[in-house]
């Protein structure tokens, strides 16, 4: 089992730890109020589209040869699926043209879950709150959705590339999930009650 590496790599990946504790004071100050049924699609969105996400990275790996295919065990599968999240691997082994997709990729999630928050609250600090909220279930439904079709990660301490633009960002998996975690808290909490019955 690998040991417990608190920072993430490039140094700044770090300060998203902030993330949530910012927005839960910036909400709290100037009234955050988001629908109860916005907060409900957009968790049903963001699950459905975590599972998607993990399918892909399934499919990418069987694709450039990384996964044993069906006739692999699920030992080889987990084996596999551990080694490609190192730094080393990921760069070696996935062909420049899927790079640049796997990039594309990215962005067009990004895009995605923007779009889901400006169809989802009037206000920039609504917006801030549902892109978040829905990020935060996606990337939990991501990690979700790994484990059950293939066995990874198999530990909190499974190493991980969070994002590659515009470098790879490298944790273990104890971070991104605490992010969330602390993401879906604050939009909770700061949730104005008076508010709650329409979407700002």
């Amino acid at each position: 089992m690998s040991h417990l590496t608190l920072l993430a790599e490039p140094w700044w990946v770090n300060l998203f730890i902030f993330v949530p504790f910012t927005a839960l004071f910036l909400w709290r100050k100037y009234r955050l109020s988001v629908a109860a049924s916005t907060l409900l699609a957009c968790a049903f969105f963001g699950a459905a589209f975590g599972f998607v996400e993990a399918a892909v990275v399934v499919y990418l790996r069987a694709a450039v040869g990384l996964l044993p295919g069906y006739g692999g065990t699920r030992a080889d599968v987990v084996r596999l699926s551990s080694e490609l999240y190192q730094k080393a691997l990921i760069h070696g082994d996935l062909p420049e043209s899927l790079w640049t997709v796997e990039i594309f990729r990215e962005a067009a999630t990004m895009v995605m879950l923007l779009s889901i928050a400006v169809l989802g609250a009037r206000r920039l600090s609504g917006r801030a709150a549902v892109f978040l909220w829905t990020f935060a279930i996606w990337d939990i439904c991501y990690y979700l959705g790994l484990y059950l079709t293939i066995g990874w990660p198999s530990s909190w301490l499974s190493p991980d590339v969070l994002f590659l633009i515009p470098v790879p960002w490298l944790a273990q998996v104890w971070f991104p999930i605490l992010v969330s975690v602390l993401t879906l808290a604050a939009v909770l909490l700061a949730r104005n009650p008076i508010g709650r019955a329409r979407a700002e």
